[in-house]
């Protein structure tokens, strides 16, 4: 089952022993060598899958987990400790890793496991919705880009969870306005519109701009490319 996995480990060896392994295996890899670098990598990117080493430069992996709970409460873990750290792995699973390997680890091994975790994540009930920077928890309400809180009326967030179910896909004004108000439509109402415009300006960070694109005389699309 391919996937993004993301590999969060400062040994070099280990990161190109695994960028490869699992790229023969028909994964995409991308990988951080240090805590801070790895944590940016799972809310920036899309990944599916986190291997993480518990021992890190810069923000431990115990750190690294806390912040995924938060941001990412779905994302499944696998941390990696060395022989003997019975502590680390049972506080890695408090933490909330779904597995764990002990170093040395047999590749095969963890492919399996992590197909096994990536079909389990398919067959459960999806809590959030993410499109690159952005995170929707559907059973909270939350809203993050980038790890900040985006604080969305009712309205809003309906809106920016409609398009980001149809990520890639460009909604006419008709089919947001039947999924989001729930009314045919109306041609002299532009409610669409300035609910798009509240959710650019709240989505706004950093100088980014919201991934949001408006298609000429049709209507508006999440990118997907975020």
């Amino acid at each position: 089952m391919p996937g993004l996995i993301l590999v969060i480990e400062d040994e070099p060896g280990i990161v190109d022993f695994l960028e490869r392994g699992l790229r023969a295996q028909g994964f995409d890899v991308i990988s951080a060598t240090d805590g801070t670098a790895g944590a940016a990598a799972a809310v920036n990117h899309d990944v599916e899958l986190v291997v993480l080493d518990l021992m890190l430069p810069g923000k431990s992996g115990l750190d690294v987990l806390a912040g995924l709970r938060d941001a990412k409460p779905g994302l499944p873990v696998i941390v990696l400790t060395a022989l003997g750290e019975v502590e680390h792995r049972v506080a890695g699973l408090d933490a909330g890793a779904v597995d764990y390997l002990t170093k040395p680890f047999s590749l095969t091994e963890l492919a399996a496991r992590i197909r096994a975790q990536l079909r389990a994540a398919s067959h459960a009930p999806r809590t959030t919705l993410s499109a690159g920077d952005i995170e929707v928890n559907l059973i909270s309400r939350e809203v993050r880009r980038a790890g900040e809180l985006v604080r969305l009326s009712t309205t809003e967030f309906e809106l920016l969870s409609y398009l980001m179910h149809n990520r890639g896909h460009v909604l006419s004004r008709e089919q947001i306005l039947r999924a989001v108000w729930g009314y045919e439509y109306d041609p002299g109402t532009n409610v669409v519109d300035v609910y798009i415009g509240y959710l650019r300006r709240k989505l706004r960070r950093h100088g980014t701009t919201a991934p949001i694109v408006t298609v000429r005389s049709v209507g508006y699309r999440l990118d997907a490319s975020t």
